[in-house]
């Protein structure tokens, strides 16, 4: 260890730093050497000599690499960082010049002799200090960065050693510069050298002054004569003197290529001779130069040539989706008419149907069944009709809508356009973009779609459109008007397994870096995925579970350290992959209940069985509904109390029961919102059933629209509602008989499974959905006058307003 002497010093050096006497600088210092020497010199309240490099590039020094002449400093603060670097303060206070180095474990120490100032002549230092501060204060004036508060301490300080010393720490110096100033120890020599510096850069500046000033000149007259010359250049273009822009040349080039109709040949041509007028510099050049090159991109003429095999095409369509019979029909009819003549209008068909049924995926089967090209635009969110017709020319950044721009991409006039998520779209003050589809959509008017921006008539015709959407009621009427509607229902249990067997176990394997033979699936673990962790109309969510429990047996695989290792998956173990069910499966009631009947709903995911609760309670006479009911639904409800008041007395009941008892009907899932008019058939048995006290069969489910008169009218979703009661074990159904025509669109082993009752009116449904004791009639027998009598006297009875 090194025992600190008056003239032992621990050493630490600087990079691209020197530091003078009476300066006060703060270092970051992440040296393990310097950072000892700091903490050595704080620890024994000693100075530290700081000395620069020769070379910053260094940075491991050995004292060859040092200079010899130092600062003398003192460490005011020491702060350690979170990366581990340390913040120095330090001071400098006296020159000195290292003698000897000593190697210590940790850092170098030296032992150093202090430089004494000389201070020349008494007459002539004076005299030295007063051009210094005078030359330092005209460097001020033409630095601005330098702070005001430096020329303020210069201006209080007399001694002449720390004046020099601070002026030179503030001018901007090479780092050899102020290590040779440092070196002086003549007073009088220090100063004569920083006045050097001090003039020189002063001259500098002067100089930089008139650089600036003649370059900006010289920039304006560059400018005149570029301006002169471009003219000169364009009126010998126009004279046919000159070459042209080659760019010019080549744009000119791709419009006599391109097949163009005589109207866009001669507006594209009349642009180009616009543009050749214009000063390449000016904002409109970009955007005229940006029209010609929307027409030149666009397709006018150039179609794909494919030769239609139905066969191949209903090949391709059962290769990719399983089921979906009515689409395909349709798509297979379409093209068996394009074989038979030359040109045929293209159809808009619109795919309705619950998320993850293969809307989208099926327009990409349709374009490769047909052999052309095929492009998606996403209407979601949509909100201004510039988006579908572009914006006009005489906007800033003005570009063509979105179904132009989507033909450039596909360029083909005649490609399987998909317009994914058509219901999505909304309006606002800039315009309804569903009104601006009328014209995309519609095969009288679609030949000649003008769009804002090309303000040119464009042929869609050959286009084959196919919009998609999860619900109607999101459609404007008048495009509805314009397109061939086919709705696709969801899958069922059965469909679901072939789905998952066929198309989305393979996909997940390879996605996932399996074998065929690596992951077995027996076909009772799909059915407990789809029973009992999954919950819609499609198979988006059964993909994703599929791919989950694939993501499970990797990592089951690699811990084991097994990478061969094969996997059946069975009913009993996918509870180990994917954990407690999600959903209950089944959700029938398990016994006859007074006052709660079963219904069906339909929603955007598919068909919901709902359970519809009535009871009753001492009151006045109050209807109370809940369980979030939309206003429709409020209303089926009243209505169907009205139709059980009219036929009391024929259900044994007084006529004014009602005037005691307040009824409460609710449909739990209270969070959930729930609306429409066909539960009023379900809402009038459970009140019934509340009235008579006798049990609904809970077996049976049924959907209809009641009116006041009992009968019962048809209702929209039959399919989905119908998978739905298979779903939930339900064994019975009663529907509306003119939903009768609706049972052909049904799959037949969903229609297999169940009983399907048609009702024509509500007695019909109490009848078949209330249990009646043996020998009992629901039903009395009550004459027409009693039932007006007793309304008369009731009436009678009512005290005057």
């Amino acid at each position: 260890m090194i025992d600190f002497t008056p003239d032992v010093y621990p050493l630490m050096p600087l990079r691209d730093i020197v530091l003078f006497p009476g300066m006060v600088a703060p270092l970051v210092v992440g040296r393990k050497k310097s950072i000892h020497a700091l903490e050595r010199a704080m620890e024994n309240r000693s100075l530290v000599f700081l000395v620069t490099q020769k070379d910053s590039k260094v940075d491991d020094p050995a004292p060859e690499h040092l200079y010899t002449v130092g600062t003398l400093a003192s460490v005011m603060q020491l702060l350690r960082l979170p990366d581990g670097t340390i913040k120095a303060l330090v001071e400098g206070k006296r020159r000195a010049r290292t003698t000897d180095v000593l190697e210590g474990a940790d850092f170098f120490s030296v032992r150093v002799e202090e430089l004494v100032d000389h201070d020349g002549e008494e007459n002539e230092l004076p005299a030295y200090v007063r051009e210094l501060k005078k030359a330092f204060d005209q460097y001020a004036q033409k630095n601005k960065k330098l702070p005001k508060e430096v020329l303020k301490s210069v201006t209080g300080i007399e001694d002449p050693s720390r004046l020099v010393d601070l002026i030179c720490s503030h001018l901007q110096l090479k780092t050899r510069e102020k290590q040779e100033i440092l070196e002086l120890t003549s007073v009088v020599g220090r100063i004569t050298r920083v006045l050097e510096v001090i003039f020189r850069e002063i001259e500098l500046s002067e100089l930089e002054k008139n650089i600036h000033a003649k370059v900006k000149k010289k920039m304006a007259v560059t400018q005149r004569n570029y301006y002169l010359g471009e003219k000169i250049r364009t009126i010998q273009d126009e004279m046919g003197q000159g070459e042209g822009g080659d760019d010019l040349a080549e744009l000119e080039q791709s419009i006599e290529k391109k097949s163009l109709p005589k109207l866009v040949r001669e507006k594209a041509v009349k642009e180009l001779k616009k543009l050749r007028m214009m000063p390449p510099m000016s904002a409109e050049t970009t955007v005229v130069r940006n029209y010609i090159d929307s027409i030149v991109t666009l397709p006018w003429s150039k179609k794909t040539r494919s030769k239609i095999d139905i066969n191949k095409a209903g090949r391709v369509l059962d290769e990719d989706h399983y089921g979906l019979e009515k689409t395909k029909e349709r798509i297979l009819e379409y093209l068996a008419v394009q074989t038979q003549v030359k040109k045929i209008r293209g159809p808009i068909i619109c795919l309705v149907g619950p998320p993850g049924v293969g809307k989208t995926s099926v327009c990409k089967s349709i374009a490769r069944a047909m052999g052309r090209k095929f492009i998606r635009l996403s209407l979601g969110g949509v909100r201004d009709e510039a988006e579908i017709r572009g914006h006009r020319r005489t906007y800033i950044g003005a570009m063509p809508g979105k179904i132009i721009h989507s033909m450039q991409k596909v360029g083909v006039i005649n490609p399987v356009f998909c317009l994914d998520e058509v219901d999505k779209m909304s309006m606002d003050f800039r315009g309804d973009p569903s009104a601006a589809l009328l014209e995309v959509l519609d095969p009288e008017q679609n030949f000649a779609f003008n769009d804002h921006y090309l303000d040119l008539d464009y042929d869609l015709s050959e286009v084959f459109f196919i919009t998609t959407a999860n619900t109607l009621h999101g459609i404007p009427l008048p495009l509805q008007d314009r397109m061939e509607i086919i709705q696709l229902s969801g899958y069922t249990e059965e469909e679901k397994q072939n789905i998952a067997t066929g198309f989305l176990i393979p996909k997940q394997l390879e996605a996932n870096g399996f074998k065929e033979n690596d992951i077995q699936f027996s076909n009772g673990a799909i059915l407990e995925i789809v029973r009992r962790y999954t919950k819609e109309a499609g198979v988006r969510n059964l993909e994703r579970t599929i791919a989950s429990v694939c993501r499970k047996v990797a990592r089951d695989r690699l811990k084991r350290k097994e990478p061969k290792k094969q996997y059946r998956i069975s009913r009993q173990s996918i509870g180990k992959y994917l954990g407690v069910p999600k959903f209950r499966f089944g959700l029938a009631e398990d016994r006859d209940a007074i006052g709660l009947t079963t219904g069906m709903a339909w929603t955007e995911v598919g068909g919901e069985l709902l359970q519809i609760e009535a009871t009753l309670m001492p009151g006045s006479g109050k209807l109370m509904v809940t369980g979030k009911l939309g206003d429709v639904m409020q209303e089926s409800a009243k209505a169907a109390m009205s139709y059980v008041r009219s036929r009391a007395m024929r259900l044994g009941l007084n006529s004014d029961f009602y005037k005691s008892v307040d009824i409460h009907v609710h449909v739990p899932e209270g969070a959930i919102p729930k609306d429409g008019p066909s539960a009023g058939i379900t809402i009038a048995t459970s009140i019934v059933s509340a009235m008579l006290k006798l049990p609904v069969d809970h077996h049976l489910a049924m959907t209809g629209e009641i009116t006041l008169r009992g009968r019962i009218l048809p209702i929209g979703g039959l399919t989905e509602k119908l998978l739905a009661a298979r779903r939930g074990n339900i064994t019975r159904i009663l529907i509306p008989r003119e939903n009768e025509r609706n049972l052909q669109d049904v799959p037949q082993k969903i229609r297999n499974s169940l009983t399907i009752e048609l009702v024509d009116d509500v007695d019909e449904v109490l009848q078949k959905a209330l249990i009646v004791k043996e020998g009992e009639t629901l039903f009395k027998d009550v004459s027409l006058d009693s039932i007006y009598n007793d309304f008369t006297i009731s009436s009678h009875n009512t005290p005057a307003q």
